[in-house]
């Protein structure tokens, strides 16, 4: 005979870890470091705060496979009374409001927690401190997985002499260092490339990365907004219905959608086939449902606003991937915001070529979703397919080639492939824009490669001629009796004014559009 009984939310993810990324040793620890940073940073540039991120794993017991990892920012602290809500509580976050978050679920942190404590039985330390805030206070917790509640271990309280201000976490977990090593060098460099306004320092137990801030340029703060009425399903409108207060379906509509306003309303309802002055409460489930599909139907609402997104701008993405690629030359474009299914969404792309970037038979693709660097499931990911479909050879770009790929999506909901949440779904709306951003930056990036083919044309023009320089300022000099020096210098004159250049020109803009190997070419080249 079965049995059957509620399963708590908290331990229904403790056992379905997978699903926020911790299958195994190897990828929790990859997984820790990450919702670590990114709450870090969340909680600074969101604010105006250039992110400094302090980083450490270190190996506590070698024989059980149990490490730490330690991470501390300078971003706004965590009110004490609520340390262990944040880190001990399921679910626990504002309802109805909408804006880009790096996370979806906000389970990043109760997942750290759930891991470490099923793994090693382990709490975790955080300490914390608030903007101006007078006292630092400190917390042991673990999660009570049938209460879905914080347990309290420890609590203590210390004066914050010196006004810092952040959060700092240590969690003792399983962790497979030398197999998550090298994704958390690529996680955290892919991170810098994105976010080149940050300071991040790693130590680990073979490895330290000091990933120094390159601009202090911030992106803008995405604004907390609410949801397009195309964006909203069924159990989302019964949830909203709970808290209307008693309002008439009119007042529900304006009070709870972003941009309806009292006439946008009307219109809506009187062609949908509502009465306006009804108690939104006494919509029957029938009812309920196809005011829904007409919400979706409608294409009276404004389009959703672009406020609640926080793209990075080609700015920043130049200087990232100059700064993490050592690429000879970027070009980045940010597109206008577009939506699909009432969510806004902004993509942006940036080819780099050249420099450090080895020469290979196809792209190195580098995705982002809402500033996340996305390191597994690529082939899944409908970027990979916009880029393997582009017809680089319309941008005169010729593989093997040392060409690099930035894909980065915002929306307010990523639509993600799977529940691991590191692959972008083929929606046709971003699929299509994807496109256009590539083809954007390919332009600026063909106009680079048009222009170094003509210099280089040049310069081979002006070697040519320049190499007959000396043989014929001999001959004319014997026949002439004239200097040979003045005559030399007579026909470089000549040679610069056939080319409609000056040879400092000409060396400075080739120096300037060639990568180290062919700048020694052209050095050796004007020697001789």
């Amino acid at each position: 005979m079965y049995s059957y009984e509620a399963l708590p939310v908290a331990e229904w993810f403790r056992r379905n870890r997978e699903l926020a990324g911790f299958h195994n040793s190897t990828r929790a620890l990859y997984q820790t470091i990450r919702e670590l940073v990114e709450n870090s940073l969340d909680a600074t540039e969101t604010y105006g705060i250039l992110p400094t991120i302090y980083l450490r794993v270190a190996v506590e017991d070698e024989q059980k496979s149990w490490v730490s990892v330690y991470a501390e920012d300078n971003g706004i602290g965590i009110p004490g009374n609520e340390i262990p809500n944040v880190f001990g509580r399921v679910f626990y976050s504002s309802k109805y409001k909408i804006k880009q978050h790096r996370g979806v679920f906000g389970l990043g942190l109760k997942m750290v927690v759930l891991y470490a404590q099923s793994t090693t039985n382990k709490p975790v330390l955080v300490r914390s401190a608030t903007l101006k805030s007078d006292k630092i206070y400190e917390y042991q917790i673990m999660i009570d997985t049938n209460a879905n509640s914080p347990i309290i271990l420890d609590r203590r309280e210390y004066p914050n002499k010196y006004r810092w201000h952040g959060t700092a976490v240590k969690v003792v977990l399983e962790g497979n260092w030398l197999g998550a090593k090298k994704r958390i060098e690529d996680y955290l460099r892919r991170t810098a490339i994105i976010a080149p306004y940050a300071e991040i320092v790693f130590k680990g137990p073979d490895m330290d990365l000091w990933l120094k801030r390159r601009t202090t340029k911030l992106p803008p703060a995405p604004k907390e907004g609410l949801p397009h009425p195309k964006s909203v399903d069924v159990d989302t409108i019964k949830q909203m219905l709970l808290d209307s207060r008693g309002m008439t379906l009119l007042e529900f509509l304006t009070e709870n959608f972003d941009a309806v306003g009292e006439g946008t309303a009307k219109a809506f309802l009187e062609w949908a086939g509502f009465n306006p002055n009804a108690k939104a409460t006494a919509l029957t489930p029938e009812e309920l449902v196809r005011l829904v599909e007409k919400m979706k139907q409608y294409e009276g609402w404004r389009r959703p606003r672009a406020d609640w997104l926080s793209p990075v701008g080609a700015e920043l993405l130049e200087i990232g991937a100059k700064a993490i690629l050592g690429a000879e030359a970027v070009f980045a474009v940010t597109r206008k915001p577009e939506s699909y299914g009432g969510h806004p969404f902004i993509v942006e792309a940036a080819v780099a070529w050249g420099g450090q970037i080895p020469p290979s038979d196809k792209p190195l693709l580098l995705r982002y979703a809402n500033k996340i660097p996305l390191l597994y499931d690529e082939g899944a990911d409908v970027a990979r397919k916009v880029v393997d479909e582009f017809h680089w050879d319309n941008y005169k770009v010729k593989f093997p080639a040392p060409l690099a790929v930035i894909i980065h999506v915002c929306s307010t909901k990523i639509p993600y492939a799977s529940a691991g949440k590191e692959a972008i779904a083929e929606v046709a709306e971003i699929e299509k824009e994807m496109r256009l951003a590539l083809r954007d930056a390919a332009k600026k990036l063909r106009l680079y490669l048009s222009r170094k083919e003509k210099e280089m044309e040049l310069f081979n023009k002006y070697i040519t001629f320049a190499k007959y320089v000396d043989e014929i300022a001999h001959n004319l000099s014997v026949i002439t009796r004239l200097e040979k020096s003045i005559i030399a210098q007579n026909l470089h004159k000549l040679i610069e004014k056939k080319l409609g250049t000056t040879v400092d020109e000409l060396v400075k803009h080739t120096l300037s559009l060639t990568s180290a190997s062919q700048q020694e070419e052209v050095t050796e080249a004007m020697a001789q």
